[in-house]
């Protein structure tokens, strides 16, 4: 074994025996690995905000009906699963055992004031409030505390994923979104030229020519979404490439002819979107990529 190798191995070694000890000091006892209860326990239905504070800043999510809404720093739909993700991890973070009781601890743990502070509130009334640490060695765990409490917990999952996240990544990124078997109509608009996808009597027609069901276009349009918000002014907005309309939607597309990306909009919101080249051929057909042998 070579020097250097020998020397990582020393350096490794020292490190876990010193992990070890610290954590058997006074006051402080490693996870038995029995499940133990939840860490916080409220009624998920009934929450409906949350604020959450990291690295990443301060964001306040609420709940208007049944979906959630990002209320601060920015205003905008949450993706559906993420906050109702949010809301049931928070409930049922389930611990392992006692890391620590000495206040001491907690910036080894990170759940000091640099760990992810969630609060959980029902009608203005605050029902939990817990920080998020650390992912353990293992990588499929993380220490947690109740704030106000010096108890440090090992709590199964990675939670800091659920939780910890730039307030555009809460955003719900949808353009377009409707059930495969609703999309029967749609018309595709370049310029002068308009193709024309139908179905009809159980047939796919382009035009009006028979031809085999578009399954990549309808799957791509169905759940069409961004990859980037526009939230700042578009100075100078490239000539119109095309437009998609669809159930009542149109769907406007402006290609940057430098970047090759396009501004898009749809009639559904006045948010602006960018998208890349691969995304936007997804479902700005034209009339020869319907058919397996193209058509005159």
């Amino acid at each position: 074994m070579k020097r250097n190798t020998w020397i990582l191995t020393i350096i490794l070694a020292s490190l876990i025996v010193a992990t070890v000890l610290v954590l058997q000091q006074p006051g402080e006892q490693s996870s038995s690995g029995e499940p133990m209860a939840t860490l916080v326990d409220y009624d998920s239905a009934a929450i409906d905000r949350m604020e959450i504070v990291s690295s990443n800043g301060h964001v306040i999510l609420e709940k208007d009906g049944d979906n959630w809404n990002i209320t601060s720093p920015i205003r905008y739909l949450v993706a559906e699963y993420l906050g109702t993700r949010a809301v049931g991890s928070g409930r049922t973070i389930k611990l392992k055992g006692l890391v620590s009781s000495n206040p001491g601890k907690q910036t080894l743990f990170k759940v000091d004031s640099t760990g992810i502070l969630v609060k959980f509130y029902e009608r203005d009334i605050e029902k939990a409030s817990i920080r998020i640490g650390k992912a353990t060695t293992s990588f499929t765990e993380t220490y947690v505390r109740r704030e106000g409490s010096d108890d440090v917990f090992i709590a199964d999952g990675m939670l800091a994923s659920v939780f910890d996240r730039k307030p555009k990544d809460w955003r719900d990124k949808g353009i377009y979104r409707a059930p495969r078997e609703s999309i029967a109509d749609v018309k595709l608009h370049y310029g002068d030229t308009t193709i024309s996808v139908l179905f009809r009597d159980s047939l796919w027609t382009v035009d009006g020519d028979s031809t085999g069901e578009p399954t990549s276009f309808i799957a791509a349009l169905s759940k069409f979404e961004t990859d980037e918000f526009v939230d700042t002014a578009i100075t100078t907005l490239p000539k119109l490439s095309a437009v998609i309309e669809v159930n009542g939607t149109a769907i406007r597309f402006f290609q940057d002819k430098v970047t090759t990306k396009y501004f898009v909009q749809s009639t559904q919101s006045p948010q602006w979107f960018s998208i890349p080249l691969w995304k936007a051929k997804q479902v700005l057909k034209k009339r020869n990529d319907f058919f397996v042998t193209p058509k005159a």
